[in-house]
């Protein structure tokens, strides 16, 4: 009976942070090892303890904690030329690591023997056949990484398979086939894995793929359905030049698609969490297209596909998006269907009908605003309010904008800009007059609206500016040209997007920062509301009605 059971081989933390942009501390990898155990991945490679303080610094703390289902796995190399095992420092340090399995790379290319090392290719046997041997009589595990083994195939198949045997003859529990280059195509790989199989029969193989020719995943995948059961990989592709194979496309695409059992079922569904949580950690956005757990992975946009989703899912996705802990979102656009309004209706829990008169209202005015250079796929929370807005026929939070003025002045050269904002606004009859100093114009009307809020709406002292973006919208117009306002605000229990557009940059920023208060506001009443129903009579005239600027 074939073996169907794939062992995942995460290299995130040692090859994963070779890339550019990429760097963890030691706490930081620590999260990320017990997120990658949550998720099933098999063994966890840690890092190189000989060739940096972080590394061995990381291995003492693993020490202390213990894991649920993964193996850790030290990253060393094979002894060096006049140096033997037990001699060797950076053999040493792995070995202080003290980690069940110990993975080395080696030479495969006779270009690398030669010219890398400089070592003829006999004493390079010896090196890996040393090397092996001295780790496998002190750790359970021995995996051997055959550096550039295709690239090495490619030039010199006799002796590139040598040095598989070398590792084999030693004991090495797993010999990993490397595209340390990733210029293989699969088809010659699919070819050289076989010769492999002829010449080492019965010795296990994993594959270990870089991305620089885009077919990293695709190897990967070749190499299972080739026989191989060991797959090295980082969380996002991360890694060296054009990264690694990504195990976030690798570990659905095997077990969704082929039938392979990577990790425990139930623990899939924490695949976009983890890759979520290494791109927070790196303080870069996720990337939204990403297969599987992108933002837009199971996002519909096009009426005709919301309206055939709503009916059966599986007409526009291949898999359920829950299944890897992703969701389906429906966006809303010019493009938009009464099928979208009428799902993020039921999304938002607004009672709408498509008989209803305010669905088409709504649409008209989604696709009214669209055409003057609104747009809500990035500012749901602004949506949200005009569906509420049309449904409700009165606003339900807020206040009245008497008038705002930002003055923003430079005295001289060597000094920064100064901007000061003055607010007006009205709330239950009581006028507030504020004022406020800031980075820049927005920054400042920013602060002075919240200054003049906070004294009724205690909770606005919760929510802060993620992001903010303005996009220049297309036109003749030069330095008058409409722009697009786009906010992200947070709070202690989510996030939400606002817009705004005009030809004044400032106009645009206010409608999106009073509709980003407003959308707090509104959330926070109905969470409250959702706990335990308000007294009759007990809502201020303020949470009644909205007069917006």
């Amino acid at each position: 009976m074939e073996d169907r059971r794939v062992r995942i081989y995460d290299t995130t933390l040692r090859d994963g942070t070779q890339g550019e942009d990429v760097s963890f501390s030691v706490e930081d990898k620590l999260r990320i090892a017990r997120a990658l155990d949550e998720l099933g991945i098999s063994y966890i490679e840690g890092g190189w303890p000989g060739s940096n303080p972080r590394d061995a610094a990381f291995f003492e703390e693993a020490r202390k904690e213990k894991l649920s289902q993964a193996k850790y796995a030290a990253f060393g190399s094979t002894r060096k030329s006049g140096v033997s095992a037990a001699a060797d420092p950076l053999l040493k340090a792995l070995l202080a690591s003290e980690t069940p399995v110990a993975c080395i790379f080696g030479k495969s290319w006779s270009l690398h023997a030669t010219d890398a090392l400089g070592v003829s290719l006999e004493e390079n046997l010896e090196l890996i056949y040393d090397t092996v041997q001295f780790l496998k009589k002190r750790v359970s595990e021995v995996v051997y990484d055959a550096e550039h083994f295709f690239d090495g195939y490619a030039d010199n198949a006799e002796y590139a398979l040598t040095t598989l045997k070398s590792a084999a003859e030693a004991g090495a529990d797993v010999i990993v086939l490397c595209d340390t280059n990733g210029g293989t195509m699969p088809d010659d790989l699919r070819a050289a894995i076989a010769h492999v199989k002829k010449t080492l029969p019965g010795v296990a193989l994993g594959i270990h793929a870089h991305n620089d020719s885009e077919v990293a995943v695709a190897n990967t995948i070749a190499a299972v359905e080739e026989g191989v059961r060991h797959v090295q990989g980082t969380i996002n592709g991360f890694g060296e030049r054009c990264g690694n194979a990504n195990l976030v496309s690798i570990i659905p695409n095997l077990q969704l698609k082929l039938g392979y059992q990577c990790v425990p079922k139930v623990q899939l569904a924490h695949l976009k969490s983890t890759s979520r949580l290494l791109f927070e950690l790196l303080n870069q956005p996720p990337n939204k297209r990403q297969p599987y757990v992108g933002d837009s992975a199971f996002a519909h946009k096009g009426g005709i596909h919301v309206s055939a989703v709503l009916k059966n899912a599986r007409t526009y996705e291949h898999i359920e998006p829950s299944s890897v802990g992703n969701r389906r979102r429906v966006l809303v656009s010019d493009l938009s269907g009464r099928s979208n309004v009428l799902y993020k209706a039921k999304e938002w829990g607004v009672d709408l009908d498509s008989k209803d008169p305010e669905t088409s209202e709504i649409l008209a005015q989604l696709k009214d605003l669209e055409s003057q250079g609104f747009e809500f796929e990035g500012a749901e929370a602004s949506f949200e309010l005009l569906m509420q807005d049309a449904k409700n026929k009165e606003k339900t939070e807020g206040f009245r904008l008497i008038g705002f003025r930002v003055i923003a002045e430079k005295s001289s050269d060597d000094k920064e800009p100064l901007a000061e904002a003055t607010v007006q606004i009205e709330v239950d009859g009581h006028i507030e007059h504020t004022a406020a100093l800031g980075n820049g114009p927005v920054n400042a009307l920013d602060v002075a609206l919240r200054k003049a809020l906070e004294k009724f709406y205690p909770e606005l002292k919760d929510m802060r500016l993620v992001d903010y973006k303005v996009r220049v919208l297309g036109g003749e117009s030069g330095t008058a040209t409409k722009v697009r306002v786009l906010l992200e605000n947070a709070d202690a229990t989510s996030r939400w997007g606002t817009v705004g557009v005009s030809a004044n940059i400032l106009e645009a920023s206010y409608q999106a920062l009073v509709d980003a208060i407003r959308y707090k506001l509104f959330k926070d009443k109905k969470a409250a509301e959702s706990i335990k129903p308000k007294a009759e009579g007990s809502a201020t005239p303020a949470r009644k009605k909205l007069a917006s600027a």
